[in-house]
């Protein structure tokens, strides 16, 4: 088992202690507060991610063989997910990251309980990961 497939199950586990979906929002929302500052200076077009409602704005570090991500939105669920998507993919392996499915979205039913929209920008996230990733295996 890589790290991004330990992560995720930590992540499972985690929610597994929660008895409603209420509670996995409030925790969610937590987490999202709890991001680390992002810079005005990273908040450009070029690190803004498409697809999601609201705004979002990524960038990837390269730090030895792993890779770095950091990351903000200006909506607060939004940044719990992005809380959960560092938990599983920052300071991993680009290579871990494109061999491991994001089984933790089906496990957590975050697509059931998430708007359309919501989902549709969470897909995007973990599709911009990917693509950092596989251009980080590409260039090295």
């Amino acid at each position: 088992m890589n790290e991004v497939q330990s992560a995720q199950e930590e992540l499972i586990e985690e929610f597994a202690f929660f008895d409603n979906w209420m509670d996995r929002y409030q925790y969610i929302i937590d987490l999202g507060r709890r991001l680390p500052e992002f810079p005005e200076a990273d908040r450009t077009a070029a690190n803004k991610i498409k697809g999601c409602q609201s705004q979002v704005w990524f960038v990837a570090e390269k730090n030895a063989d792993k890779l770095e991500f950091k990351a903000i939105s200006d909506a607060a669920i939004v940044s719990g997910l992005i809380a959960l998507l560092l938990r599983v993919y920052s300071n991993k392996r680009p290579q871990d990251i494109l061999d491991t499915p994001a089984d933790f979205v089906r496990a957590l039913q975050l697509e059931q309980h998430l708007s359309p929209t919501r989902s549709n920008g969470l897909a995007a996230m973990v599709q911009a990961i990917r693509t950092l990733a596989a251009e980080a295996v590409q260039a090295a």
